[in-house]
């Protein structure tokens, strides 16, 4: 069967054909489960998040799970409500109402020293000593590796999955003003714009994401926890369903350890996706620096009649080392796709909008979104980078339209994501999609705001085009196996050596 083509106007034979060859959601090939759902929405931004996410915690009756590589208890969900309560206050209240509610937390244990924190912070407070409240520091089993998921699982009747933890300096809103008094970290510092996009569900994908995290929390405190008794958790108020009655398909990374088999599924789900690709290719993502990645798109580019490429992704990066590693492999990738770029389909860039003082100010790119054609989304915590691929854990959610509905769905996401970075309405974008038939050139037409996408300046088509030196430090591909037995013991011990010790620190002011 031909689908109607959205908002283009080439024909959609070749699309249609594309379809009839091979899904690209193929469970035990590249996902773990492909599972139905009664509602799917997609939050963008953490401003959506954190306030869905509130209104779903009030209705948890039995389990409320909480798997992240950071968490901090002094964020408020609403920050611009002057009288929200903070995360930890939030749980502590709905412990004390709730008397068969169990609250668990699990933390990547290096993920507060890597934000800055100080252990002293999650010592006396009041929450923590609640015996329905737990919180575990997960320690990682391969060197150099981090827990990277963000999930959040509510009775096995709601779940959310993708790029945002309940940590500081992650809230904002879609207009990423530059100046934004709201946007303050619990220390009151204030901090730059960040985009990002969390996926919340129900149904039995919700329960999957529960086995998931239970799962999770077994690997890691050996702790055994029965699924809840009720999922009777409602679809939470205000929130429009994007999709309907569709699946959802959820992929994993996990490291391959000793003669332990390594799960490789987003990767594996990513690259067919992008394979499947007739007509455009969008993607937001944190960092760009696969070699795998980098490879598949330049093979897309040399084909005559192969797709568009529209990357969005981060300009600045955190630290001196991840500045010159993620920061120059991204820039030697981008040469590469340019000099590939020969039908000239591809646009690379990162988003900005206006300054009060004339300038710009970048907005952080923390998503993670591969949209392909009107036929598949991908929303998750895989950064297109080596370590998401092999080394960290991860967990990214997709799905692969059926029909024509939840095609013209995937669409209008896309052009969502697109009209904000360029300040317009998404109806804009498709107008412009009508009248050239082309994403590049609607991008193009459209990026004439002062808020907009800029491109990477100084990336030319001469110059290095191979991995900067030291990536395999910075950015590993795999574990480091002669460690393997040391990090047994620490995968063991550690996240209750990590927490017996931060029992003695002096408590934070």
């Amino acid at each position: 069967m031909v689908w109607k083509k959205v908002f283009s106007g080439r024909t959609t034979d070749r699309e249609g054909e594309g379809r009839a060859r091979r899904p690209i959601v193929r469970e035990a090939e590249n996902v773990w489960r492909s599972v139905p759902t009664k509602h799917l929405s997609f939050l963008i931004d953490a401003a959506a998040y954190y306030a869905c996410l509130k209104r779903t915690f009030e209705e948890a009756e039995e389990q409320i799970w909480i798997t992240g590589w950071d968490f901090d208890p002094r964020i408020k969900l609403r920050p611009d409500d002057p009288d929200a309560e903070s995360l930890g206050n939030l749980l502590e209240r709905l412990a004390a109402q709730k008397p068969n509610l169990k609250i668990r937390i699990l933390v990547w244990a290096m993920g507060p020293i890597y934000s800055g924190k100080s252990l002293r912070l999650f010592r006396k407070q009041k929450w923590a000593a609640d015996s329905q409240i737990e919180l575990r520091f997960a320690s990682h089993r391969a060197l150099r590796g981090s827990h990277h998921q963000k999930l959040i699982s509510i009775d096995d009747g709601i779940a959310f999955v993708g790029g945002i933890d309940l940590t500081a300096r992650r809230w904002d809103t879609p207009d990423h003003l530059a100046d934004n008094e709201v946007r303050r970290d619990p220390d009151g510092q204030s901090y730059g714009p960040v985009h990002d996009i969390q996926v919340v569900f129900d149904g039995e994908a919700s329960r999957a994401i529960g086995d998931l995290c239970r799962s999770r929390w077994k690997a890691s405190t050996g702790d055994d926890i029965a699924a809840p008794r009720a999922t009777s958790v409602a679809w939470p108020a205000g929130t429009v369903p994007v999709l309907t009655n569709c699946s959802v398909a959820i992929a994993r990374t996990e490291p391959a350890i000793s003669r332990g088999r390594g799960r490789r599924e987003a990767l594996r789900l990513t690259l067919d996706a992008l394979r499947s690709a007739r007509r455009h290719i969008y993607t937001e993502n944190q960092y760009f620096a696969s070699r795998k990645i980098g490879a598949l798109l330049c093979r897309r580019l040399k084909e005559p009649d192969g797709p568009e490429i529209v990357i969005v992704t981060t300009r600045s990066s955190r630290g001196f080392l991840e500045n010159v590693i993620m920061g120059g492999n991204r820039d030697r990738l981008i040469r590469r796709l340019k000099q590939a770029d020969r039908y000239h389909r591809l646009r690379v860039g990162y988003p900005v909008v206006p300054a009060g003082d004339g300038s710009e100010q970048e907005v952080l790119i923390h998503s993670k979104v591969v949209a392909i054609d009107d036929r598949f989304l991908r929303v998750g915590s895989s950064n297109f980078n080596h370590r998401s691929e092999s080394l960290d854990t991860e967990c990214d959610v997709a799905v692969e339209a059926a029909n024509e509905e939840q095609g013209a769905a995937i669409v209008s996401v896309r052009n969502g994501l697109l009209a904000e970075h360029l300040d317009v309405d998404a109806s804009e974008v498709e107008s412009a999609l009508r009248d050239t038939g082309s994403l590049v050139a609607a991008l193009d037409r459209l990026n004439t705001c002062r808020r907009g996408i800029r491109t990477f300046d100084g990336v030319d088509n001469g110059g290095a085009t191979n991995l900067v030196w030291g990536t395999g430090l910075v950015d590993p591909r795999r574990p480091i196996r002669p460690f393997y037995r040391t990090h047994k013991l620490i995968r063991r011990w550690g996240g209750q050596v990590f927490a017996f010790l931060a029992r003695f620190l002096p408590s934070s002011r």
